[in-house]
């Protein structure tokens, strides 16, 4: 009869692979780990090994106070691009591991070649190096949108050891590496952005950046879920963790900071692609309104939040009769779900029929998507207005998120969306009411503020201001 030592002596061998990642065992080999779902991160283990006592060793460098370290050497350097240094929280701190993911043609080799070219215009040396595209290719994008300087090296490489070589050449200030799931180290096993490569690669590079004092900028791939390909200790390891976004079909680009260890990570950058490159909107409101002389029913304009930026956007709806058994609900730029639910809510709570037999679409101007249920009491104007054929009216903005119930839920930073619509000239808001009883520090520069606690509140609101 085996005993409880040999049972476990067998199970321990049985598990002989383990997840680099969390370290879950397996008894043989799989693609995706089952507890963390991360692809190629199991490995057979290796013989057990006794680590040798770790001593205590003198430090080369004593510990002081906090407050006599020297804070200079950490300053943010600005990129020249206005844009990018808003969400990296002033510029690139000397040192600091910038990790730029994005999906395939969104445009961050342009961005970040344009950022080179501004920053080697401030004087100092930056190295571009490009595991995915030759010398000539790069080159031929840099002449297209003028990002040409002497201070401005090229390098195409893909093995490590040269890509750390061309850093020893050149010197510089700034190095970006494009991408880092392209370069291979011959000192691991496995193929370039494997989960081993991609860990051994970017170790390295941040070893040489903190030891040089150099930032640096890795490019990184994105999966089809949008989440960034390689383990993810990759994002543990650097700095900060910039996620490029924007849909193919329009020019407007976002860049949103997930980690940044200098600043705020809930800033956002705006810009926009052109055929000579790719341009900061420092005050992006306007692409996300129509220009029409009058009214038009269907039609409300509300404000989000990007992070801590107010955007002014418009949502737009169009409600038509139809005779087919079942009639059709399409929407861009929103989520479907809370469009379904705003047609409940509007229809039981509000008192407006006649939407069970209707086609209805839902849009918002200028592809920019509102996820956050603050433009819900905007869409439910839109759609209302669509369907008594009668506009929401002019100079009227709408913010607040619809409960189930018909309520008028407050959202956050209220006070700066309402300054927001006040400098682009608005007339009235409507509001859910302030939960201080302050009417959100009053009116502001002409905008009208008007509190709605429901959604026929709401609703007479706008049908009172339409009728004057």
């Amino acid at each position: 009869m085996p005993t409880t030592n040999s049972r476990a002596r067998k199970a321990d061998s049985a598990a002989s692979y383990q997840c680099t990642e969390c370290g879950t065992q397996y008894a043989k080999w799989v693609g995706r780990c089952g507890e963390c779902q991360t692809w190629g991160s199991v490995e057979e283990r290796g013989a057990a090994k006794s680590a040798p006592k770790t001593v205590a060793t003198m430090p080369a460098q004593k510990a002081r106070p906090i407050g006599e370290v020297a804070v200079d050497d950490a300053a943010a350097v600005p990129t020249g691009v206005g844009e990018l240094d808003r969400v990296l929280g002033g510029g690139i701190v000397p040192g600091a591991v910038v990790l730029l993911a994005g999906e395939p043609g969104i445009g961050k080799s342009t961005l970040l070649l344009e950022a080179a070219a501004a920053y080697a215009g401030s004087g100092a040396r930056t190295l571009v190096v490009t595991g995915e595209e030759s010398m000539a290719q790069v080159r031929l994008r840099a002449d297209r949108i003028k990002a040409l300087h002497p201070n401005l090296f090229l390098a195409a490489e893909t093995d490590l050891g040269s890509v750390l070589g061309q850093i020893e050449a050149v010197q510089p200030r700034l190095v970006i590496v494009d991408s880092v799931q392209t370069i291979a180290s011959a000192a691991v096993d496995g193929t370039p952005g494997g989960v081993t490569q991609v860990r051994e690669v970017a170790a390295a590079l941040i070893r040489d950046a903190k030891e040089r004092n150099m930032a640096c900028v890795l490019v990184g791939h994105v999966t089809k879920d949008g989440s960034i390909a390689g383990p993810r200790i990759l994002e543990h390891l650097v700095d900060v963790v910039l996620q490029f976004e924007g849909d193919r079909a329009s020019s407007l680009r976002l860049i949103r900071a997930a980690k940044n260890r200098y600043g705020a990570s809930d800033e956002i950058g705006c810009f926009e692609m052109h055929d000579t490159g790719i341009r900061g909107l420092s005050d992006p409101s306007g692409l996300f309104l129509s220009r029409r002389p009058v009214p038009v029913p269907g039609t409300c304009v509300t404000v989000t939040l990007e992070g801590r930026r107010p955007l002014v956007a418009e949502v737009q709806a169009l409600v038509t009769k139809t005779s087919a058994p079942t009639p059709r609900r399409a929407s861009s730029g929103l989520d479907t779900n809370r469009v379904a639910m705003i047609l409940a809510v509007l229809q039981q709570r509000g008192g407006i029929g006649g939407l069970a037999s209707s086609e209805i679409y839902s849009a918002t101007v200028g592809g920019v998507r509102l996820t956050e249920p603050a433009a819900d009491l905007a869409l439910l104007l839109a759609l209302a207005s669509a369907t008594v054929n009668e506009p929401v009216g002019e100079g009227v903005v709408a913010i607040g998120e619809v409960g189930l119930a018909g309520e008028v839920r407050p959202v956050t930073g209220v006070r700066r969306r309402l300054t927001e619509a006040a400098r682009l000239g608005f007339k009235s808001a409507l509001v859910p009411p302030d939960p201080d009883g302050k009417a959100y520090g009053g009116n502001l520069a002409g905008l009208s503020i008007v509190e709605v606690g429901d959604v026929r509140a709401a609703l007479h609101a706008v049908a009172t201001g339409s009728r004057r």
